[in-house]
């Protein structure tokens, strides 16, 4: 996958959030605002400020390119990302509000798209159907253009691939292949490429399977369930506002809230409760984010946010808990899975497949794309 394109940096987190409605009320607080108000609120930086214009996003149908300051315009429909590992929240997808938005990703941001995202730091590769935003590491589109139309592959691999397996190789076949094979290696996230027909059988079968738990449903796929009726459910309800979260081994429960006065889930599988990405427990993650505009330290836009827990976030822990549970079932098979004999690099050279040319590396062309740039005026990209 020759194209990569860097994470995208928010320069101010108050643009992101849990729930759309707390993007509503924060664009109208700073709407409403003026003057010193207005420009404390919104946090700038060097790359923006409430001075600045910046084009109109690919794809996103409001948006002013006017400068902040001078007409905050209407406000845009908050979009789904990807905030961090399996923790999908909402952006208001204004490029004058983020300090590198990634227009290149916007631009090939549509319903037949999927997003290998590759980690910073040594860990397992995420996929998503949504736009990753924030600094999850590198982003490696599947397409390179709207439509599905051209795959993000070496050129030639998808033909070398089929005559050495003696059948159609789709780009997703390649993605789920490197989600079965891949690791981290000394120079980044390296996938080694089996010789044999019936590895990568296997390979794709496996591959699949993941990537359809870390999809969750996207793209019009199922939701994934748990084997046997273990579906998690809510046997005491949540609190009001709950503050911390436990977790019970023995009964597989999950506290929501603190002491007696806290909700229950279960059955929580140990596996949910202790998956980790880079070190981190993912619930954990996912709760404190959460709680972040409760925090004391929390000032101005940060400190918007719902009176109570919202409902939407409970069916949201109970999806998260069945999607940790299912990829912690398919971990050892996914460590122990063996790509046989490899393709070397020899045949990859022979083939025409490396090096990659250094078009693929790059965004493809968009000049029949007409975008509006900063002061209304149409950019040509």
């Amino acid at each position: 996958m020759p194209w990569a394109v860097g994470s995208l940096r928010l320069g101010r987190a108050w643009v992101a959030a849990p729930d759309p409605a707390t993007l509503r009320a924060r664009w109208a607080a700073l709407a409403a605002a003026e003057g010193a108000e207005r420009e404390r609120l919104f946090r700038p930086t060097r790359t923006r400020s409430t001075g600045a214009g910046a084009a109109a996003l690919p794809g996103q149908r409001a948006g002013s390119t006017a400068r902040f300051a001078d007409t905050p315009g209407p406000r845009p429909d908050p979009v789904r990302i990807l905030r961090e590992p399996f923790d999908e929240q909402w952006l208001l997808p204004d490029q004058r509000l983020i300090d590198l938005a990634r227009p290149e990703l916007w631009r090939v941001l549509d319903e037949h798209q999927l997003f290998a995202v590759e980690p910073a730091q040594p860990g397992a590769l995420l996929v998503t159907a949504h736009l990753p935003a924030g600094r999850l590491g590198r982003i490696r589109p599947l397409h390179r253009r709207p439509g599905g139309v051209e795959p993000n592959l070496a050129p030639g691999l998808q033909h070398l691939l089929g005559e050495r397996y003696g059948t159609w190789v789709t780009p997703e076949d390649v993605l789920c292949w490197i989600l079965a094979a891949g690791r981290p290696g000394p120079r980044g996230y390296e996938v080694p490429l089996t010789a044999d027909a019936a590895r990568w059988r296997a390979g794709l079968e496996l591959g699949h399977r993941l990537l359809s738990v870390r999809l969750r449903g996207a793209r019009g796929g199922e939701a994934p369930r748990l084997p046997g009726g273990r579906r998690p459910y809510v046997r005491s309800a949540l609190p009001a506002w709950p503050r911390e979260l436990a977790y019970d081994p023995e009964s597989e429960t999950l506290t929501v809230g603190s002491g007696s006065g806290g909700g229950t889930v279960s059955p929580v599988p140990a596996g949910a409760w202790e998956y980790e990405v880079q070190g981190v427990r993912v619930l954990e993650s996912w709760f404190a984010a959460r709680l972040a505009h409760r925090d004391p330290e929390a000032e101005g836009l940060d400190a918007v946010g719902p009176a109570e827990w919202p409902q939407g976030w409970t069916s949201e822990l109970l999806a998260l808990v069945t999607t940790l549970a299912l990829l912690a079932e398919l971990e050892p098979e996914r460590a122990a899975f063996e790509v046989g004999p490899a393709l070397t690099a020899a045949e990859l050279r022979a083939g025409g497949v490396l090096p990659p040319p250094d078009w693929a590396r790059r965004p493809a062309s968009v000049l029949d794309h007409q975008e509006e740039g900063p002061g209304g005026q149409f950019a040509l990209l």
